[in-house]
């Protein structure tokens, strides 16, 4: 059972959240400053990064470092327990990579019938 307390929830609530992966992996090979984040990952906005960013502090999985210059400049970087993600991660983007398009084929069959025969939404005559 999944409780709601239960690890296994909690580890697929860090990843199942759209954009934690995505910054995670963005932050593999090093600290970034917000800025080179968004550039590096297309549509994410400047306050879902920010909301992503202290979600992932907040869970330890990444670290915010300040420095103390004027203009102020801040880098986030993965922690100990972020970096021991990023294999997991890598391993479900290969799944993706290798299974995407068979994922894709199958939304089209579930979506093809109501594109080839739409709902006519008057009663059919005789029925009224």
């Amino acid at each position: 059972m999944f409780l709601a307390d239960c690890r296994a929830r909690l580890a697929f609530d860090l990843i199942g959240n759209t954009w934690n992966a995505v910054v995670l992996w963005a932050l593999r090979s090093g600290p970034r400053r917000p800025g080179e984040l968004r550039e590096g990952i297309g549509g994410i906005s400047p306050k879902v990064l920010t909301e992503t960013l202290r979600r992932l502090e907040y869970n330890g999985l990444v670290g915010r470092r300040a420095y103390p210059e004027a203009p102020p400049r801040v880098e986030y970087g993965l922690t100990d327990l972020g970096r021991s993600l990023v294999p997991l991660i890598g391993a479900f983007g290969e799944w993706a990579f290798e299974h995407g398009d068979d994922v894709l084929a199958a939304q089209d069959r579930a979506e093809a019938p109501a594109r080839e025969c739409p709902r006519d939404p008057r009663p059919a005559a005789g029925l009224r």
